[in-house]
């Protein structure tokens, strides 16, 4: 059976911008500065987010490119204390997996300077917390392109946006993630792909003091 194509969208005019080359570097100095004081945060606070916050970052978020401008992604944003209690329990018994048994030695040599383990008090302890799905081909989905590359650079504008309006994240990927579908209440056809803890960082907290490739060393001009 053939189907017809789609219609073109109709064409708009290009947004314009015209930045003169000056402002344009401080506007990107700006944000870079900005961006470099971005930490994975383990530690937060109970005050509560702002919904609105939360819903302008997300609308920020979903900007993003995609392929087929499908925009195959879901951001599930749960506040409810019983529901992280639940994904805190579940998360915790597949980290311990992979902290005793699935990782290797390598990989925790990796980890051990950043002090991590199983345990993610910090899925309870956020005031919010963004679970990030890829949407595949569904009874109500059409089949996306692309959608690692195209969720990716949305969680990518959604952390920058979160970190813009003065909140912590973390970025957590336990592994395997299909617990995430219960919890969330979402149909096969939707795949975790990031869980992001955010809020305001605790008092005390604390990060490592880590440090950032420079600019020199991961950029190639030809």
């Amino acid at each position: 059976m053939s189907t017809q194509p789609q219609a073109p969208y109709p064409a708009v005019p290009a947004p314009r911008f015209d930045v003169p080359g000056t402002e344009a570097t401080e506007r990107a100095r700006a944000f870079a500065d900005t961006m470099t004081l971005r930490r994975t945060v383990r530690d937060f606070a109970p005050a509560p987010v702002p919904e609105r916050v939360i819903d302008e970052a997300v609308r920020a978020a979903a900007t993003a490119p995609s392929g087929a401008n499908l925009q195959p992604w879901r951001f599930v944003v749960i506040t409810d204390p019983e529901r992280k209690r639940r994904l805190r329990e579940a998360a915790e018994a597949e980290e311990r997996e992979f902290y005793e048994r699935r990782a290797s030695p390598e990989w925790l040599e990796a980890l051990a300077p950043l002090g991590t383990d199983w345990r993610k008090p910090f899925l309870e302890d956020a005031p919010a917390v963004i679970v990030v799905f890829e949407v595949h081909k569904g009874p109500h989905t059409p089949r996306p392109y692309y959608v690692k590359e195209s969720v990716g650079i949305a969680v990518g504008f959604l952390l920058a946006a979160l970190h813009q309006a003065g909140l912590a994240t973390l970025t957590h990927t336990p592994s395997p993630m299909r617990f995430l579908n219960e919890v969330c209440e979402r149909p096969q056809e939707e795949r975790a792909y990031v869980v992001i803890p955010v809020g305001y960082p605790a008092d005390d907290a604390m990060v490592p003091d880590i440090t950032r490739k420079p600019v020199e060393e991961v950029v190639v001009r030809l």
